[in-house]
Parts: structure tokens; C-alpha cells; sequence
């Protein structure tokens, strides 16, 4: 089977909700599920994601969804923060635990903490967070009780989380219910409503693979990986998985790269016709994490330091065709657009700019190139 990039950057756009906006009236859920999660390591840009994603944009949608467990937030792919289904969390946490990354050397000298040393943490934390919820000063302070972890205490109390992204992956912790500002943690069995332990890698690649290529396909095992833990598992692994699958996948050729897409999608991909709408997309969108950055596909190569800036901060894009062309910035009722290349707004900017003024909840926005 043979697609074009064209086709394949459409039926994306319609997948993920951006070129069809979800009508469910529980859009953030509907949506953290289509995408396999939603990063959300800023609250505003999870939910914008969703906002854009929805016919009918309700505001702190995101926020409402985790207050009643439909999402879950936690660490989860590349060690980034995202808001998921229950669902989508237990199919890819033990694949992301699977790769062990704090058995490795250069982990353990990083962060000070042995394998032997996790796992006490790990005991000790279900046992803490067992049935209460407690900020990151409480829950440092109660580790920090037993004198085994005294000598973590700089690394506990770091807002990027290095010795507690291991629970989290091992189903351990998730972020609670936010205590005015400050950030909660919880064990996922006292929040989430019938939340089990999580199943053997080999239960649950199926339904991560399934949901990767659902939003994010055709793609191989590679860019699969690079999305879940940048490429942190052994190759023959990953590609083990796929294998599993059998006839569930449709191996796909575009123009020159081996793919695979689910089989119950190829032929709607195979029928999908070649997308000319823009679309302003927010901060760390799904639609190019997915991928990854580095897929010159969908962005120049050339541009993607444009994109993926300092300190991990992934910038708001302008999408046209289904490429990114641009990225913006928002200055009060201004977006101020930074084109590649200096190009002119395309056609169709102003139908974009008028669905994020109304998924933003703004009365208009005004354009303005930098």
C-alpha cells in the first residue's frame, strides 16, 4: 500500500480532532484518548489542546476531567507530565517501566539513587500515599522521616520529579487533586475508580501500539519508541510488538518510508484526500509530539530549532496542508506570527484565527507578523 505525505497529514489532521472537532460533550476525555494522552506539563496548554479539538470549547475542561478521575496526570511518555484516560495510562506505564532507565549507570549517577534505593521508595510511597493525598513538602518530609533517604532530599524536592518518575511509571503515584496552587500526589488506586496494577508488557503493547497509530500513523517501532521513551527500549522489542500484532497492521509505503498503519484505517488513509486548511495549534501539541520533532516530513529540518526551543518548550504552530509553516505567539488580542522562511499568512489564516479566538474564549484575535 502507497500514500502520500499529503494523505497522511490529512487523515492526521482528521484523526486527532483538529480538522473534525470532537462533539462529545466530555471533549477532554474524548480527546486524551484519540491523542494516547495529552502532555500536560503546563495546565494552559493541555488545555488548549483540547479547547481547539472541540466543537463546543468549555473552559478548565481538563481540569474537571482529572477532578473526577476520568484523566489521570502522571509522568508518562519521554518522562513528560500528561493527562490520560485510565485506560491509555495502564497500557503505556509498563511499557515505559519496561526500559528500566534507573537501572542505568548514568541515571544512578545522576541522581544519586541505587535500584535498590527505588524500590525502597517505592514501597515506602505506596505505603504514605496509600489513602490521602499529599503536597510535595509533605510527602518529601515523610520520606525524608526514615533516615535511609536522607540523602536524597535535594533530589525529592526537585519540581522535575528524577526519583519519583520511577513510581510513577510503576503505577505507584499520579498526581491528586490540586491543593490551591501547590501540586498533589496520590496513589492511582485512591483516585481512579477500579484502577488495577499494571499488567505485563506484553498485555499491554497492544493497545498502546493501537492507540500510537490511531492518532500519530503510519509509523514504525522507531518513531513509536522515540515517542514513548525516547527510544530508551531495545529495538528488537519494540519490533517484537509490532510483530505480535500480525494482520492488525497494514504495512505502508510513503513516498519511500516503510510504515505500518492499523488495518481497520488503511483504506479510509488510502481514500483520505490531500488537506489545504490552517490550523493554529497551541504549545506542546500533540500534533507534532506525536511524531517528533524530528520528522523533516512534517517539519524542515532546518526550522525545527524554531519549534523545539530551550528548556524543552515546544511553541505554538501554524499548520498548513498539514505541515508546520510557522509558529505564534500570543500579545493580548495580538497573534504575532513568526512565518518560515518570511513566507506571506496563508490563505485560510483568518478562518484559524477565528476558531482560536473561540476556543480561547476571546471575542477576536488580531493577526500581526513579527
Amino acid at each position: 500500500m502507497r500514500v502520500t505525505w499529503d494523505q497522511v497529514f490529512a487523515w492526521r489532521l482528521r484523526r486527532q480532532f483538529i480538522a473534525e472537532p470532537v462533539e462529545d460533550g466530555s471533549a477532554a476525555v474524548a480527546v486524551a484518548d484519540r491523542l494516547a494522552g495529552v502532555q500536560a506539563q503546563m495546565a494552559s496548554a493541555a488545555e488548549t489542546a483540547v479547547a481547539v479539538r472541540s466543537a463546543t470549547s468549555v473552559a478548565g475542561a481538563v481540569e474537571s476531567a482529572l477532578a473526577t478521575g476520568a484523566l489521570v496526570k502522571t509522568w508518562a511518555m519521554r518522562g513528560t507530565l500528561h493527562a490520560m484516560t485510565p485506560a491509555v495510562a495502564a497500557a503505556v506505564l509498563p511499557l515505559i517501566a519496561s526500559a528500566r532507565t534507573w537501572e542505568k549507570p548514568s541515571w544512578q549517577k545522576a541522581f544519586g539513587a541505587t535500584p535498590a534505593t527505588v524500590a525502597a521508595l517505592g514501597e515506602a510511597v505506596g505505603q504514605i500515599l496509600a489513602d490521602t493525598a499529599l503536597t510535595r513538602a509533605e510527602l518529601v518530609d515523610a520520606l525524608l522521616a526514615d533516615s535511609a533517604f536522607h540523602e536524597l532530599g535535594t533530589e525529592l524536592r526537585s519540581g522535575w520529579g528524577a526519583l519519583l518518575k520511577p513510581l510513577a511509571w510503576q503505577g505507584v503515584l499520579c498526581h491528586g487533586p490540586a491543593d490551591g496552587n501547590r501540586v498533589t500526589f496520590t496513589s492511582p488506586h485512591a483516585l481512579i475508580p477500579g484502577w488495577s496494577d499494571p499488567v505485563d508488557p506484553e498485555s499491554a503493547a497492544p493497545v498502546a501500539i493501537r492507540g500510537y497509530l490511531g492518532a500519530y500513523g503510519p509509523a514504525g517501532p522507531e518513531t513509536f519508541d522515540a515517542w514513548l521513551t525516547r527510544n530508551s527500549l531495545r529495538k528488537t522489542v519494540v519490533r517484537s510488538w509490532f510483530a505480535a500484532l500480525g494482520d492488525a497492521l497494514t504495512p505502508v509505503e510513503v513516498e519511500g518510508r516503510a510504515a505500518y498503519v492499523l488495518t481497520e484505517h488503511a483504506d479510509d488513509l488510502a481514500a483520505t484526500e490531500p488537506s489545504s486548511d490552517v490550523h493554529l495549534l497551541g504549545p506542546f501539541d500533540q500534533y507534532v509530539l506525536g511524531p517528533g520533532t524530528a520528522d523533516t516530513e512534517l517539519l524542515p529540518k532546518a526550522h525545527r530549532g524554531k519549534v523545539s526551543r530551550t528548556a524543552g518548550w515546544i511553541a505554538p504552530l501554524v499548520v498548513d496542508a498539514g505541515r508546520i509553516t510557522g509558529t505564534w505567539e500570543l500579545d493580548g488580542d495580538h497573534v504575532v506570527v513568526s512565518m518560515f522562511d518570511d513566507a506571506p499568512l496563508p490563505k485560510g489564516f483568518d478562518a484559524a484565527l477565528e476558531r482560536l479566538a473561540s476556543a480561547t474564549g476571546r471575542a477576536e484575535l488580531r493577526a500581526g507578523a513579527r
